[in-house]
């Protein structure tokens, strides 16, 4: 993903490395594109060693030299590949760590699955909210959120809402065993 990212955002101008960043950052890509902020040099040196991308410029910020990146036209052609991938690729992610857990449940104390349970709860609780945080931030920024933007955000609180109703039968099951 973070190649399919850092080529779409160089699609829209030329960047260097550190306005990548600062973009995947301020979109929250790390939480919804699984992109570790840390990677986009390694992946600004690949795409540029598969030339894919370009130095388009070296600028002077003081005492640091800034490379600054532009897509190919043959990164065009990447991008379009990645982007079609990334929408036939299925992305039914099962909780398979907590399904794993649950098939030797009979093997922990009952207090002890219940306290885990509440905490993962909790966890989908706090992820719910920093989900609000966000829709609440583009609120306020006023600006028109793409109607594709809005289902994929209505989408992950979905998620999490389903996970969250799964939860909760699975510690009212375990609390009447």
């Amino acid at each position: 993903m973070t190649k399919l990212l850092v080529l779409g955002l160089l699609d829209a101008h030329p960047m260097s490395g550190y306005d990548i960043q600062q973009k995947i950052s301020i979109a929250d890509a790390e939480r919804w594109g699984g992109v570790l902020v840390g990677s986009i040099y390694h992946a600004l040196k690949k795409l540029e060693q598969e030339n894919y991308i370009a130095l388009a410029d070296v600028k002077q910020t003081g005492h640091r030299q800034k490379a600054v990146y532009e897509i190919t036209d043959r990164g065009k052609d990447y991008l379009q590949s990645l982007i079609l991938d990334s929408l036939r690729t299925s992305s039914v992610l099962y909780p398979t760590t907590l399904y794993s857990g649950l098939s030797l449940l009979d093997k922990i104390p009952r207090e002890n699955a219940l306290k885990a349970l509440e905490e993962q709860k909790r966890s989908l609780e706090k992820e719910y909210n920093f989900l609000e945080q966000g829709e609440k931030k583009n609120a306020d920024a006023e600006e028109e959120i793409p109607l594709i933007s809005k289902i994929t955000i209505e989408n992950m609180f979905d998620i999490i809402r389903q996970q969250q109703r799964f939860i909760d039968k699975l510690i009212n099951a375990i609390e009447h065993i």
